[in-house]
Parts: structure tokens; C-alpha cells; sequence
């Protein structure tokens, strides 16, 4: 089953600085019908203007990963990590037993960003950030896991939870498959471009909630970005 939550449909709220989209219910925005899938609780399409940002804030007991879609994000945090992530590059923070951080767009030019929120395994681990680049050409024609809570993802950014975060690339006309198991949930936004998840049709920035299906076929009508969160 494929439910197709359309770019128009998503909540969310034009602060000026920050032009952010919600998939799921979040600070004012609530739907009971997209309150998480599975461990996926979060999943914000944010747009920061330049110069701008999100200043010193707490999380807890959460895994955060940001994808930059487009221009850069600053980060810096309580335990003394700062870093710089660039469009198609990821950062991966396991808020743990409590952080502080920033994330600040110190670039001349938008940045857009996917900040996905999934629910940790268990609580009471300390927290961690990392961040890590991705080339796109790495992952041309197929899912690479970008963060991950498996063992065997040895290439991924470590996450606390039975979940991956997969980034593909396709040119028009490719297909990419990733089997994802019956008894598991994914969710897939095409940063851009169309597609077609298992014959649905999907725009750039829409999202598809996808149960009960073995294999998630990706067709590309178009070039394409995608990301693909698969959670128990």
C-alpha cells in the first residue's frame, strides 16, 4: 500500500527566515493521520534564507538526520562539535540523554534542507553528531544507506534505531529496487525530479507512505533525487 501525501497537502509555516514543511504532525501543525510511520516521527522540507538559522535549542531521546538538498548547514553543539554539511551531504546527531545545538545557514544563498526524526531503540545512551559527504555518483542507479542502524552498513553514519536512511540518483528512465520486507515501512520523497514508486506516481517533494509491500521499484520519469527511510 502506497498513501501519496502531496507537496500541497503537508503542514507547516512560513516564518520569514524559514519556510518549513511538515509530512508528519509537528510544533504547530497536527494530523492525527500523520503523527509518524513506524519509528519515523519527523520528516521537515525546510527552506533557510541566508544568514540565518536556528539558534542554541535542546533534543533528547531522538536520532536526527539532516540532508542538504541545496546550499550548506553550520552545525555546532554542546559537546563541542561544529561542522559544515553541503548539499547532498549528511549529518546524523543522537540527541541521547540531552544536547544543545545550532544549525545556522552561513552561506550567501537558500538552503534546503530534510530534517527526518526517528524514534531511538532505547533511552539513556549519551549523545553523539557526525556528519559525512555522499557523492552523488556514488549512489547513481541505486540505494546507498546514508545512516544506519544495522551492523553491516559499515559506509553509513551510525543511527541508534532498527531503521536506514537511503539516498539514490536516477536518470530518466532508470529503476532502482530496494527490498524493504513485508513487515517493515518506508517512506520516500524525490528531492527532485517524478517518479513512479510501484506504479504511483509521485511529484518532487511529495512523500509516499509505503506498507505491505516486499520491494519498493522506483521508475524515474525524470532525473531524480531521492531519499527513502525504511523503519520498523
Amino acid at each position: 500500500m502506497i498513501d501519496v501525501r502531496t507537496f500541497d497537502s503537508l503542514g507547516g509555516a512560513n516564518h520569514g527566515w524559514l519556510d518549513a514543511k511538515h509530512h508528519f504532525s509537528f510544533a504547530d501543525y497536527h494530523d492525527p493521520s500523520r503523527v509518524h510511520h513506524g519509528a519515523l516521527r519527523v520528516w521537515n522540507d525546510d527552506t533557510i534564507a541566508a544568514g540565518t538559522g536556528f539558534p542554541p535549542h535542546p533534543h533528547a531521546d531522538m536520532e536526527i538526520i539532516t540532508y542538504v538538498r541545496e546550499g550548506a548547514i553550520t552545525h555546532q553543539d554542546s559537546l563541542g562539535n561544529k561542522g559544515r554539511t553541503e548539499a547532498g551531504d549528511v549529518q546524523v546527531m543522537s540527541a541521547g540523554t540531552g544536547i544543545r545545538h545550532s544549525e545556522y545557514n552561513l552561506e550567501n544563498t537558500t538552503t534546503k534542507i530534510f530534517q527526518i526524526w526517528i524514534i531511538p531503540n532505547k533511552r539513556g545512551e549519551g549523545p553523539a553528531w557526525g556528519a559525512k559527504p555522499f557523492p552523488k555518483g556514488d549512489r547513481s542507479g541505486k540505494f546507498v544507506a546514508l545512516a544506519s542502524g544495522f551492523d553491516g552498513d559499515t559506509d553509513a553514519l551510525p543511527i541508534r534505531t532498527d531503521a536506514r536512511v537511503l539516498g539514490a540518483t536516477l536518470k530518466a528512465g532508470e529503476t532502482a529496487e530496494y527490498a524493504i520486507g513485508a513487515d517493515r515501512k518506508g517512506y520516500l520523497v524525490p528531492s527532485t525530479g517524478k517518479v513512479e514508486v510501484n506504479g504511483v506516481a509521485l511529484n518532487t517533494r511529495d512523500g509516499a507512505a509505503i506498507q505491505d509491500e516486499a520491494v519498493i521499484r522506483v521508475k524515474a520519469l525524470e532525473d531524480a533525487e531521492l531519499v527513502l527511510v525504511d523503519a520498523a
